[in-house]
């Protein structure tokens, strides 16, 4: 299905009783688990990232997604332009309709490299990332330079805040941190026969990856605030500077940065020519802890009660749709609707049950539904084949994830 994103004139995730009730009344002729999508509120997340890019353009962050009508339908919109994929595999595949796909992380898989020399149009098509010369190495030994197509390439930068005080802070990715190092493997990837340098990214995890506003913890919080002002400073002068040592070697198609939590910033270094961010387009849980946006909560999903331990309690079938990243609370799927209801310290969200308690539990019956929404947006994806697509109290139709359509990258 293809469908179209207009910006809505009324924002009815903020009655949370009637935005919840619609979703249930839409969707209640089929049965659960199953997951639902609201098209205004998916198109609200879509034109805000728009205004906050501020004329900068987007590149969707596939992973935060994972249904290819949706990917398609906000690449329809002027502002947003190419994919930032995270398998090669998945790169091949969306690069079959969509003519710019840039794979987010180095990639080993050799079948996908052979796929990806041996045709043209598919690498004019997809840019490969890449941090060392064995990346490239391991290329060459799948199919040599004189017997595949041009592989197009992208340098990563590490992005980390680095300090005496506080360390490493942010995410362990590529080796490349400073000018210098940049130059290096940028004239390395010039004498190299087979390769074109078209692109740098770098991601800012420590700044759109961590929201600074963490419930019950204010103090951290404004640790949290001194941190990425000052990190965001360090990497609009490390950052330009790599950009101008790479820019003397190549000239640069693009320059990726940033995430959905640091649009705004990101958008405001003048090295950067494009954001990639996708998460704020379903709007996970984890973003309800940033001061700076807050997406409306456009994916969701919802599950049965199937018994009732106590009167005071109601049991869910399944709910263990845990995210990535840290094992701590908030990596659980939170209770949307109704509000007043809570799991369990001992179980939490299981993989069969997830039994709950709270004032709203006495009131729920074998049979009735609850709305929870996933940590991470992408990810609930991968435990469902299909989203349905609701405006008001309508279904409009299933659009399939990645895994309704057969597909499991990674």
């Amino acid at each position: 299905m293809t469908f179209t994103l207009t910006r809505p004139r009324e924002f009815v995730w903020q009655n949370p009783a009637r935005y919840w009730g619609e979703l249930t009344a839409a969707t209640a002729h089929l049965d659960t688990p199953l997951a639902a999508l609201s098209l205004p509120a998916l198109a609200h997340n879509a034109f805000s990232m728009l205004d906050r890019a501020a004329g900068k353009p987007l590149r969707v962050a596939s992973k935060s997604v994972r249904v290819r009508a949706v990917l398609d339908a906000v690449l329809a919109l002027p502002g947003y332009a190419g994919v930032l994929a995270y398998t090669l595999p998945e790169a091949l595949w969306l690069a079959e309709t969509i003519d710019d796909v840039v794979v987010g992380y180095p990639t080993a898989d050799r079948g996908a490299i052979r796929a990806l020399g041996a045709d043209e149009r598919l690498a004019a098509r997809v840019t490969l990332m890449i941090d060392s010369a064995a990346q490239l190495d391991l290329i060459d030994s799948v199919v040599a330079p004189g017997q595949r197509a041009g592989i197009r390439v992208c340098i990563e930068l590490d992005t980390a805040y680095v300090t005496r005080a506080l360390g490493h802070v942010g995410v362990w990715r590529s080796p490349v941190f400073t000018a210098g190092e940049a130059r290096v493997l940028a004239q390395h990837i010039a004498s190299r026969r087979g390769f074109e340098l078209v692109g740098l990214m770098g991601y800012e995890a420590q700044i759109a990856g961590v929201g600074n506003r963490p419930r019950g913890n204010p103090a951290r919080g404004r640790v949290l605030d001194w941190m990425q002002r000052r990190s965001i400073a360090e990497l609009a002068d490390r950052r330009g500077a790599v950009v101008a040592a790479v820019r003397d070697v190549a000239d640069l198609e693009f320059v990726n940065g940033g995430g959905t939590g640091s649009i705004e910033s990101t958008s405001a270094d003048g090295s950067v020519t494009e954001i990639a961010a996708g998460s704020g387009l379903f709007g996970g849980h984890l973003f309800d802890t940033y001061s700076r946006f807050r997406p409306a909560p456009a994916a969701a999903f919802a599950l049965s009660v199937v018994r009732k331990p106590t009167p005071d309690m109601a049991t869910l079938l399944g709910g263990g749709w845990i995210a990535s990243g840290p094992s701590q609370p908030d990596r659980l799927p939170e209770i949307a609707w109704p509000t007043g209801l809570s799991m369990q310290p001992r179980e939490m969200a299981g993989e069969v049950q997830t039994p709950l308690s709270g004032a709203a539990a006495r009131a729920l019956q074998v049979g009735d539904r609850v709305w929870l929404r996933h940590t991470k947006s992408g990810e609930l994806s991968e435990h469902v084949n299909e989203f349905q697509l609701v405006d008001g109290s309508t279904v409009l139709d299933a659009l399939p994830t990645y895994r309704g359509e057969g597909k499991a990258f990674l």
